[in-house]
């Protein structure tokens, strides 16, 4: 690492950060399949939601959904994870690089921004928080953990998006 350039030191430790997360995230759903399996079934059911919600008809009741709606989330994990290593790799090679092929190298950091944001906020606050109205529900409620991911990846791009 280069440490006479600290905002590029910045840029690829944050990355290397954000693509840790979103592999863990990852890992942690394939090797712990049934727990978090249950957070997407409770959701997609509609089961723990206000009992007069008019918005039953939208519930999904039937596992092979839920499976495919919980292996879509992982994969989402997976490949932001892997965006954000790439992106890692390609700012480490460009580290002493002209400031034009250093802001080539974060190409994937746009890339993995996008997965993720549209995972957290597109998934779990628009599909999950408002069409299954996890909001409602005081137990399967995954909206706060997700608005901390999205301000994260948003943060964490405005400042990686700052010319050298």
């Amino acid at each position: 690492m280069t440490l006479d350039r600290p905002a590029r030191t910045a840029k690829i430790g944050m990355t290397a950060c954000l693509a840790a997360f979103a592999i863990l995230v990852c890992l942690n759903n394939l090797t712990d399949y049934g727990d978090n399996f249950a957070f997407v079934r409770h959701v997609l059911s509609m089961d723990s939601v206000f009992a007069d919600n008019r918005l039953l008809w939208r519930a999904v009741t039937v596992p092979w959904a839920w499976h495919a709606a919980y292996l879509s989330i992982i994969a989402a994990e997976g490949l932001t994870g892997a965006l954000f290593a790439c992106a890692t790799w390609q700012m480490l090679r460009q580290r002493t690089a002209a400031a034009a092929q250093f802001a080539a190298a974060k190409r994937c950091v746009h890339y993995g921004l996008l997965v993720g944001f549209l995972l957290w906020f597109l998934g779990f606050a628009v599909i999950g928080g408002e069409w299954f109205t996890m909001w409602q529900s005081r137990i399967w409620n995954g909206q706060e953990p997700a608005f901390r991911f999205c301000l994260t990846l948003i943060a964490v791009g405005l400042y990686i998006n700052q010319p050298d």
